[in-house]
């Protein structure tokens, strides 16, 4: 029993970061459809129409495409990093990798190909394919991820769109137009900028700022010109 409990104390921990930010997420998204409902609801007031109810407004395309917009937004920040921070340097963030490393690196220092060990992925010992894509694994998911929810909110979108245009008596669009509208392109960019703001705030502020005990800052006493050094 003691070992039993002790198992489950330590997978707690050592998964606690994606436990506890995982739970999060299902608490605010819980929240905001809470508060999409309210919203949407007011709106359905002042238009003189009957108000839903909460799970009537789970299935609307009103909410999905408030959740997806968010979504494709932060995938993207994600997919443009991992790619980015290959080849793109800043001297003396710890997000940077350091100075004499940019690019790709060598089989070796990657751990890869003859070079793998024995408690490597087994696809990273390989010299065909598989290796070709396990390298860029997870860029590639954070790409199709980000894809996937962009045309999430596309289709969720254009059905938003098209209901409010239908309750102000006006004919709706195709999935095409729709693709080309303000709606659309202000929906997206709106956040693309502000996810992209916050990649830049992060790798110059981590430069001259610290945070004890977080791998995304250098030790507090590390030097301002030391680059890729995490704490």
């Amino acid at each position: 029993m003691t070992a039993d409990r002790g198992r489950t104390a330590g997978f707690w921990r050592e998964n606690s970061l994606t436990l506890a930010f995982g739970t999060a997420f299902l608490v605010v998204l819980a929240a905001q459809a809470v508060a999409g409902r309210a919203e949407f609801n007011e709106q359905l007031a002042v238009e003189g129409l009957q108000q839903i109810g909460f799970g009537d407004y789970l299935m609307t395309s009103d909410f999905a495409v408030d959740v997806t917009e968010n979504w494709q937004s932060e995938f993207l920040q994600f997919f443009l990093y991992i790619f980015g921070t290959v080849y793109l340097l800043q001297r003396g963030s710890p997000e940077s990798k350091q100075l004499h490393k940019a690019g790709t690196e060598t089989d070796r220092e990657q751990r890869m190909g003859d070079h793998a060990q024995s408690d490597s992925p087994q696809w990273a010992g390989t010299k065909d394919w598989r290796q070709a894509v396990y390298s860029r694994s997870l860029g590639l998911i954070m790409a199709g991820f980000f894809f996937l929810s962009w045309l999430a909110q596309s289709i969720s979108g254009v059905s938003a769109f098209n209901e409010l245009r239908l309750r102000q008596l006006q004919e709706p669009v195709s999935w095409g137009s729709y693709l080309a509208s303000a709606d659309f392109w202000n929906r997206s960019l709106q956040n693309w900028q502000s996810e992209l703001l916050a990649v830049a705030a992060m790798a110059i502020l981590s430069v001259y700022l610290r945070q004890r005990g977080s791998p995304e800052s250098k030790p507090v006493g590390a030097t301002h010109t030391a680059t890729g050094v995490e704490g």
